[in-house]
């Protein structure tokens, strides 16, 4: 038989047509994660218009003086005293607290994060890693609880220590001996909190470090704590930086558990050993139940407040940990 007749009956393979056009399950997974993306940017809108709205009439009637003024008063119509409402204490009480319980979380979640990475055995890896992870989850009342009646009596003794030695430092400084439950205490507590946020931010930035320069670093002759201080610390700060600002933005919004550990008082103190200072979040649950209708708009105003701090820390943060995964600096 002729060769050509062989060519002729050989079976070519069907071409397959390629297309972009996606398919019917692409397009509704498409749908249903666009949808639950705009649902939260949806709620997020409703609460901060919804706050907006109830408190509107404060800022209108008090303006900037509603976030400045270390006032709180419900005023009494009876004696025609008028209220006056301030946030101003409470905003420095916020703050106060917060960095309190960063400066305390900052070295313990990055010492942390450095030990699952690259010091702790895989055995043990893995157990503390979901160990971590679910003291995010456990509610803030039962840490507040836990600081009242555990780390209370033990953190007295470290303010008094702190007093003695280093009461030449004014945020050291006590107008008088009472120590319980003061913004040092509370800030112990949300320390506690945060760890868990800010070492899995850590730790997932130090997993990226580049192999290669590691083993760089280790051909040079590096030590183990040498390469951290020359490769991952560099490399992940910016992480480190984000996950510092999110664990920040939830110190600020805590809530249950700053009430309980802190005696709440209407006034700046910047004496984190002293028993006395407040912040936003728990004047809202102090105030919440007895506050009268004008009173209780001032609330909202607060609690649009603090909405907007959380979410400018929030966001700057998400910023910062994006960048870090970009760009890997």
């Amino acid at each position: 038989m002729p060769s050509g007749s062989l060519q002729d009956e050989q079976v070519l393979p069907i071409r397959r047509q390629i297309t972009t056009e996606p398919r019917f399950s692409d397009r509704v997974f498409r749908l249903v994660v666009t949808a639950g993306g705009f649902t939260s940017l949806i709620v997020l809108g409703m609460i901060t218009a919804f706050l907006a709205y109830r408190g509107f009439e404060v800022f209108r009637t008090f303006g900037f003086h509603f976030i400045t003024s270390f006032t709180w008063d419900g005023g009494n119509p009876d004696a025609g005293v008028k209220p006056s409402f301030g946030i101003g204490a409470m905003l420095i009480g916020t703050v106060v607290i917060s960095l309190v319980a960063l400066t305390i979380a900052l070295p313990v979640a990055v010492g942390s994060a450095l030990f699952l990475t690259h010091y702790a055995p895989m055995w043990l890896r893995k157990p503390l890693t979901i160990l971590v992870d679910l003291m995010a989850a456990i509610p803030s009342v039962v840490y507040g609880l836990w600081g009242f009646f555990v780390l209370m009596p033990h953190a007295i003794y470290w303010a008094k220590l702190l007093n003695k030695y280093l009461g030449w430092i004014p945020i050291f400084k006590v107008p008088l001996p009472i120590f319980e439950r003061s913004p040092f205490i509370a800030g112990l507590v949300l320390a506690v909190m945060i760890i868990p946020i800010i070492t899995a931010i850590s730790r997932e930035v130090f997993t990226q470090v580049p192999l290669d320069r590691i083993q760089a670093a280790y051909a040079l002759g590096a030590t183990r704590w040498s390469m951290i201080r020359a490769v991952v610390l560099p490399f992940g700060s910016s992480g480190i930086a984000g996950g510092a600002m999110l664990g920040l933005g939830r110190a600020m919004g805590e809530t249950v558990a700053v009430y309980l550990a802190l005696n709440l008082a209407y006034k700046a103190n910047f004496h984190i050993h002293f028993s006395s200072g407040g912040s936003i979040a728990s004047m809202i649950v102090n105030k919440f139940g007895e506050a009268s209708p004008f009173e209780l708009k001032g609330l909202m105003a607060a609690g649009l407040a603090l909405f907007v701090m959380t979410l400018i820390v929030n966001f700057l943060a998400n910023l910062i940990v994006r960048r870090a995964s970009r760009t890997g600096r």
